[in-house]
This record gives C-alpha cells, structure tokens and sequence, in this order.
C-alpha cells in the first residue's frame, strides 16, 4: 500500500533537496515499515543523526498538556466547564470570568497570548525584554501576559494560543502539587514506554540530543541556544525520540493514558480552525470528503520542526522531528501523496 521502493525513492529525494536533518519513522499497526535518519544532530563535531537521537518538538507537546487535563478530569479534580478562576489561584485582572479549561484546551478563552502567531514571526523577538535563561517554569512567563486585555469573548472563535496551554500547565501544577514537567514524565511517559524523553534544559542537554540550528542567509548558522526558554513547559519544549512520538501515539489510542471515552473527548472536533481543519484538546483534526484524515500535532521554533500523525484509515503512524527549521512538512506530504494515490 505504501511500503516499496517507490515511496522509499520518493522521502530520499525529498530529505536532499530540504537537506533535512532529522528521522523519519512510519509504523503499520505494530510494524515499523518505513525509518530513514539524515543529517547530524552535532554539526560541529559531525555527529550523525541517529535512530534514537532525542529531538525537541516545540508545541507538538501540547497534546501531553492535553492529556494531563483529561486525566485530572477522570480523577474528577475538574470538569471541562470549570471555570479558570475556581481551579487557579492566579490574579490575572483583565481575564473574562466565564473562561472554562474547555476554552483554554480549544483556543477558544481569548485570553491574550505572549506569543501571538498571528501577528509575529520572529520567536527570538521575545527574549528582547525577558532574558530567555530566566524562563525555567511556568510561572517564568506569566509577565509576558498576565496584566494584558482579553482579545475577544471566551468561545468567541479558534484563534491559536500559546499562553493559554501555560495557563493549563499552572493548573496542572495546583491541582497535583508537581512540576508539570515531572507531571508528565510519570504519568504519560514512563506510562507509554518512552523512556529516551524528556524534558531537558538548553544548558543541561543529555548525550545524543540534537542541538537546534538557525541557518543564516549567508551559509553560515547558529544554535538555537539564545532564541528558546532555557526549559520546555506546558505549551512546548520537550524532546522525545521519533519512536518514542509513535508510542505516545499507541498508548493513547490503546487507552493507555485514558479511558476510551475519554481519549474519544480528547479526539473529538471541538473547534473549526478552518476549512477541514478542526481542533480537539491539544489535537488537530484533518478532514477530507467528509472523512477523517489524520490526527496530527506539528511543532515549529527557531531550529526546530516537527510533524506527527496518525492516519486511522490505513492503521498509520508518522513521526518527524527535525533540528532545523523545516523538512518535516514536505516528507509528511509526499507520504500522503502517496496515500492518496493508493
């Protein structure tokens, strides 16, 4: 259907004309039909990518905040109706009072944002005012948003927010009395097998992590090391393996982590975003025909990109990280030409 040499020919021609530097892992139900590795993860000691090199994903983790809000609402600590203000114990002055942790989940509060995409393009602009080594929590970030106005009514719309999966990341934290980080390395990683993942520090990054670079107009490239929060949170950062991606896959869809009515909440189309683009908690949703597509998540920062997928029709799992700023997108493309075409 989608394993030969064709499609094989296909990913490698892609991989050299983005030059991509990355893993590209594809499974079949528990098959593993498709892993390619290119690029180094070290440039300046050319060390290669490898199979299981650990990859930060950026806002493709905004599916384990997800997951850890649903979780909390199984163990009935909250409700998606709760309000903001009964489940946190943050003064945020101009916030709507009707805001719910179903709004936050959906980009829908209308809170404002720290980062809004709509309107900035350049993530490194951030740090200007906050130096990004002071950024350690959750917490860390709340100057960048906490006194701004609401930007419209809650449930008004989908408008994409990162502040918002913050504000679910603090309320993990209350409601558990643990780091988030540590939060979601007991209860959905180690939980899923993942065990080459993590959340880790810019300046504490293990063996075999790749380092993201930002490649200049002149040839030349820098890290990523000034442009990001010293450490991931609730609205991204982590760094997981490609096969690592697969298993949180599996383990959600096999009610690992939550209970099926539960992962079937998590999954629904809550939110339009756009034409056959709909979002669930911490999920996208692509449609076609009237038929689902895929679930995806996808990640973009300075040095990093990201796309993942499940594509429930033909009982695939995708996987793409990367250390640079794009490639995944258009390898992702070339396997769902390829499904199309079958």
């Amino acid at each position: 259907m989608i394993k030969g040499l064709t499609i094989d020919k296909k990913i490698d021609e892609v991989i050299e004309k983005h030059s991509f530097s990355g893993v590209v892992v594809l499974k079949k139900d528990r098959e593993t039909i498709l892993q390619k590795t290119a690029g180094l993860y070290n440039r300046p000691e050319a060390l290669p990518v490898r199979t299981d090199t650990r990859f930060a994903i950026a806002s493709g983790c905004k599916l384990f905040t997800a997951i850890a809000i649903c979780q909390l609402v199984e163990k009935e600590l909250l409700t998606f109706d709760t309000r903001l203000t009964d489940c946190l114990d943050i003064l945020f002055p101009n916030f709507s009072k009707e805001i719910t942790i179903h709004h936050l989940l959906t980009h829908s509060s209308g809170i404002p944002d720290y980062f809004d995409e709509s309107v900035m393009d350049d993530y490194e602009d951030l740090w200007k005012t906050i130096p990004m080594y002071h950024v350690r929590k959750l917490e860390d970030f709340l100057p960048l948003f906490q006194q701004k106005e609401q930007m419209f009514k809650a449930g008004e719309k989908f408008h994409y927010n990162n502040a918002g999966y913050i504000v679910l990341g603090l309320v993990v934290e209350q409601l558990t009395g643990m780091d988030f980080t540590d939060y979601v390395e007991a209860n959905i990683f180690e939980k899923c097998g993942m065990i080459h993942s993590g959340y880790f520090s810019l300046d504490r990054l293990p063996p075999n992590t790749a380092i993201g670079y930002i490649d200049e107009d002149d040839g030349a490239y820098r890290t990523n090391s000034f442009a990001m929060p010293l450490k991931g949170g609730s609205d991204g950062g982590a760094y997981v393996t490609a096969s690592d991606m697969i298993k949180l896959w599996e383990g959600l869809l096999e009610f690992t982590l939550l209970s099926e009515s539960m992962t079937k909440t998590l999954l629904y189309r809550h939110m339009k975003a756009r034409e056959d683009a709909y979002y669930g908690y911490g999920v996208w949703l692509n449609m076609k025909e009237g038929q689902l597509l895929k679930y995806h998540v996808m990640g973009y920062d300075p040095g990093v990109s990201f796309h993942s997928a499940v594509y429930p029709e033909f009982g695939l799992k995708l996987a793409i990280p990367s250390n640079q700023a794009d490639g995944p997108f258009f390898i992702m493309k070339t396997i769902e030409e390829e499904l199309s075409n079958a």
